[in-house]
């Protein structure tokens, strides 16, 4: 599979991990949008397209954000999953989101890392004024 087009959608707050999103395209055939080029602390990663998970409640069967207080739909009280006792709130973070789309093989998510990668710092290098944000200029994570 070989990727024939990134675009490159640089965010321009200076203060936040997000630096941009990326759409991608396989084959001139499949496209995959939203996936993030993020800050990391050991430097630039990309991070793939995810949907928050839900869960149902038992009152009304209405789908609501996981780890959610009170439904949506009825506003009964939904149960609350056991305290863990674990400290790194990012983890947790991570397990309220699952990926929509991914790569299989580390080979090739290396690959697209490194060309998604190469897209942002040529954008990057071109300057504010030949940036285009104008897809993505509200949206937040």
């Amino acid at each position: 599979m070989e990727i024939t087009e990134v675009r490159i959608f640089i965010k321009n707050a200076q203060d936040r991990k997000l630096k941009a999103y990326s759409t991608v395209t396989f084959d001139n055939a499949f496209v995959v949008r939203d996936i993030k080029v993020i800050e990391g602390n050991k430097g630039l990663f990309v991070a793939m397209p995810s949907r928050r998970l839900k869960e149902v409640c038992p009152k009304c069967g209405h789908k609501n954000v996981l780890h959610s207080k009170y439904c949506n739909n009825c506003g009964s009280s939904l149960p609350q999953p056991k305290l863990q006792t674990s400290s790194n709130s990012e983890i947790d973070r991570q397990a309220e989101h699952k990926d929509i789309a991914h790569p299989i093989t580390q080979e090739f998510r290396e690959y697209l890392q490194k060309k998604i990668l190469e897209v942002y710092e040529q954008e990057k290098a071109k300057g504010p004024s030949a940036q285009r944000d104008t897809d993505y200029q509200d949206r937040d994570i």
